[in-house]
C-alpha cells in the first residue's frame, strides 16, 4: 500500500529548474514541428516590423529631396500588411497548438487518475485533483506559446532592434540602454513578487475546488444540518485567499506596467533631447532621429515580452509541479481495454494469516485473518462495527495490499492475477451503493457495457426494479441525477445490485446491500441472491436474520480476527460473541427482523 501524501505546492519554493524544462519538453515535443513553424512565422512578422522605421526614413528622405513617394509608400504599406498577415497566422497556429498541448495533458492526467491506487486518491482532495486537470493544465497554454515561443521571439527581436538602432546612432542607443537598464533593475525585484502571488492564487483555486467538492458531496447533509452559512464561510475563506493573492499579483503587475510606461516616456524624452541636439548640430538627420524613435517603440514590447515570459515560466513551474505530483502517485496496472471473462465457474477464496494496516503508523485492521470459502454458495460476514469485514472485500478487490499473509482466489495469490482479469471475475456492491450521474441504463451496464436489452430486462425483474422503470418518463434511458439523487436509497441499492449481477460474476461481494430495503423488496432480493449463489460464490456483510440464516456458512469477526466459522445454529450454541450479536440484533429471536428503511 502506498503511504505517500502529496502536500500542496509551496509557491515560495517553486523554481524553474532543469526538471521543469524536461517536463515542459515532454509536452512540447509531439508538437515541436508546428511550434517551430509558428514561431518562425511570428519571428518573420516581428522582423518585418523592423523594416517599417527604415521605410519611414526613406519616405522622409525622398520627401526632403522632392522625389516621387509612390514606390516608398507602396513598399511601406506592403510591409505593414504582410507583417500583420504573417503575425495573425502565427498567432492562430500557436494558439491551436497550445490547445492541443492542453488536450494531451488533460487526457494523460485523466488516464493516470483513473488508474491510481485507491490509497493515492484517498490521500488527496478530489477537488484539488480536479483543479490540476482543469486549472493547472490551462496554464500550459501560457508556458508553451507565450513564455517559450513569445519569449524566444522577443529576445531575437530585441537583439535585431538593438543592431538596427546601433546602425542608426550608437550614442542614442547608449542613452536608451542606460534608461531601460535602470528600469530593468527595478523590475527584477518586482518579478518574484508577481510569481509568488500568482502561484498562491493557483493553490487557493485548488482549495476552492476542494471546499466545493466537500459541500456538494454531502449536499443533503449540509442542508439537513442547517450548515449552509458555515460551509459558505469555509468556501468564502478559500475564495478570499484567491482574491487576496490575485490582488497582490495585480498590484505588482500594475507597478511593472507603470515602470515600463515610465521607461518608454523617459527613454523617449532622453532620446528626443539628445537626438534633437545632434540634429541641431547637423550630427544626424531628422529622418534618422524619427527612425530611431520608431525603433525605440519596437524595443519596449520586446523587453515587456521577455519580462512576461519569465513571469509565466514561474507560474508554469508551479503548474507543472502540481501536475507532476499526480504523475508520481502510485498506479495500478489496469489494462487500457476491457477484459473479457471466459470462465464462468464459481470462485474459491482463501485468507491465509492476513495482516493489514491502512498506514504504518496506525494499528492493524487485520491480525492474522484466516478462512477458506469453497466455490459456490453464500458466506456471511458478521461482527461488531470496525471488526474488519468491509476490509476483507477491499483486499479481495486489491484496493489495498495486505501487510503480510496471502489472499488466494482459486488457489492463486490475488497479487499474481492481472488486475483487469481479477476484477472482471468479481461483482462488487459497496456499502453506500453509489449511483453515477447519467441514465439508469448507463448505471446498469456500467460493468457490462455489452449487455443487451433482454439481459437488462431480466436483471430488472430479478431485482424488483421493473416497476421503477415503468414509472420513469423515459424508462431505462431516464437521467437519474447526480449520484442518483432522483432515486430513493432502496432504489439505489437495487440498482447497484443489478449492476453487479449483470456482470455474471464468479464472485459476488455484497456489503450491506439490503440495509435500506423494505421487507417486501428485501425478500425479493434475498431470493435473487440465493438464486445467484447456485451459480456463483456470494460473500455478504450483513446483520439481519433474513440474510445471515440463509448463508451456507458464517464468518464471525472481532477486532480484526476471525473468532468462529459455522452455521447460524452452530454459532449460537458455540460462539459467545455471535450469540450476543444474535440476541442483540434479534438474530436468534425466531425471525424478528431489524427495523428497516423503506425503499
Amino acid at each position: 500500500m502506498s503511504d505517500i501524501t502529496h502536500e500542496p505546492v509551496n509557491p515560495s519554493k517553486v523554481k524553474v529548474t532543469r526538471d521543469t524544462w524536461r517536463s515542459l519538453g515532454r509536452y512540447i515535443r509531439p508538437h515541436r514541428g508546428i511550434i517551430l513553424f509558428g514561431a518562425g512565422l511570428g519571428l518573420i512578422g516581428s522582423l518585418t516590423g523592423l523594416v517599417q522605421p527604415l521605410a519611414a526614413k526613406w519616405v522622409l528622405d525622398d520627401l526632403g529631396e522632392g522625389n516621387d513617394l509612390t514606390s516608398a509608400l507602396i513598399l511601406l504599406c506592403g510591409v505593414v500588411v504582410a507583417g500583420a498577415v504573417i503575425s495573425a497566422v502565427s498567432s492562430y497556429l500557436l494558439a491551436r497548438t497550445a490547445e492541443s498541448v492542453i488536450l494531451a495533458a488533460r487526457r494523460k492526467l485523466v488516464w493516470r487518475l483513473l488508474r491510481l491506487r485507491v490509497t493515492s486518491v484517498e490521500d488527496s482532495e478530489p477537488g484539488d485533483l480536479m483543479s490540476r486537470v482543469t486549472a493547472d493544465t490551462s496554464l500550459l497554454r501560457q508556458v508553451t506559446t507565450q513564455a517559450v515561443v513569445s519569449g524566444g521571439t522577443s529576445i531575437i527581436t530585441l537583439l535585431a532592434t538593438i543592431v538596427m538602432m546601433s546602425l542608426m546612432d550608437v550614442l542614442l542607443l547608449a542613452v536608451t540602454i542606460g534608461v531601460i537598464g535602470l528600469v530593468g533593475v527595478i523590475v527584477t525585484f518586482i518579478m518574484p513578487q508577481i510569481a509568488k502571488a500568482t502561484k498562491e492564487s493557483q493553490a487557493a483555486v485548488g482549495m476552492i475546488g476542494a471546499a466545493l467538492e466537500r459541500v456538494l458531496g454531502a449536499f443533503r447533509t449540509v442542508k439537513a444540518s442547517g450548515a449552509e452559512h458555515r460551509e459558505e464561510e469555509k468556501v468564502g475563506e478559500a475564495a478570499q485567499g484567491a482574491w487576496a493573492a490575485g490582488v497582490r499579483a495585480a498590484r505588482w503587475q500594475s507597478l511593472v506596467g507603470v515602470t515600463a510606461g515610465l521607461a518608454v516616456q523617459i527613454s523617449f524624452l532622453a532620446v528626443l533631447g539628445v537626438g534633437g541636439a545632434r540634429v541641431a548640430a547637423d550630427a544626424m538627420s531628422i529622418s534618422t532621429l524619427i527612425a530611431f524613435l520608431l525603433y525605440l517603440f519596437y524595443l519596449i514590447p520586446s523587453i515587456a515580452g521577455i519580462v512576461s515570459a519569465l513571469s509565466q515560466l514561474q507560474v508554469g513551474a508551479a503548474a507543472i509541479s502540481r501536475i507532476g505530483e499526480v504523475e508520481s502517485m502510485e498506479m495500478e496496472d489496469v489494462p487500457d481495454t476491457a477484459v473479457s471473462r471466459a470462465d464462468a465457474t464459481p470462485a474459491a477464496v482463501t485468507f491465509d494469516e492476513v495482516e493489514f494496516t491502512y498506514r504504518p503508523e496506525l494499528a492493524n485492521v487485520h491480525h492474522g485473518v484466516s478462512f477458506e470459502i469453497p466455490p459456490g454458495g453464500m458466506t456471511a460476514f458478521v461482527g461488531p462495527s470496525g471488526a474488519g469485514k468491509t476490509t476483507v472485500f477491499s483486499l479481495i478487490e486489491r484496493f489495498y495490499s495486505p501487510t503480510s499473509g496471502r489472499i488466494l482466489l482459486d488457489g492463486r495469490d490475488v497479487a499474481d492475477w492481472p488486475i483487469g482479469e481479477l476484477r472482471a471475475a468479481i461483482g462488487y456492491v459497496e456499502q453506500d451503493a453509489p449511483v453515477l450521474s447519467g441514465t439508469l441504463r448507463e448505471n446498469l451496464t456500467f460493468g457490462a457495457p455489452d449487455a443487451d436489452d433482454d439481459q437488462i430486462t431480466d436483471v430488472l425483474r430479478r431485482t424488483r426494479l421493473q416497476s421503477l422503470v415503468d414509472r420513469l418518463p423515459e424508462g431505462v434511458d431516464t437521467v437519474v441525477g447526480h449520484r442518483g439523487s432522483k432515486l430513493s436509497g432502496g432504489e439505489r441499492q437495487r440498482v447497484a445490485v443489478a449492476r453487479a449481477l449483470l456482470r455474471s460474476p464468479r464472485l459476488l461481494l455484497l456489503d450491506e446491500a439490503t440495509s435500506q430495503l423494505d421487507a417486501v423488496n428485501e425478500a425479493a432480493l434475498r431470493d435473487t441472491v440465493a438464486e445467484a449463489a447456485r451459480s456463483t460464490t456470494v460473500l455478504v456483510v450483513a446483520h439481519r436474520l433474513s440474510t445471515v440464516t440463509m448463508a451456507d456458512r458464517i464468518v464471525v469477526m472481532d477486532s480484526g480476527r476471525v473468532s468462529a466459522v459455522g452455521t447460524h445454529a452452530e454459532l449460537v450454541a458455540s460462539d459467545p460473541l455471535y450469540a450476543e450479536l444474535a440476541a442483540t440484533q434479534f438474530l436468534a429471536g425466531g425471525g424478528v427482523p431489524t427495523p428497516t428503511t423503506a425503499a
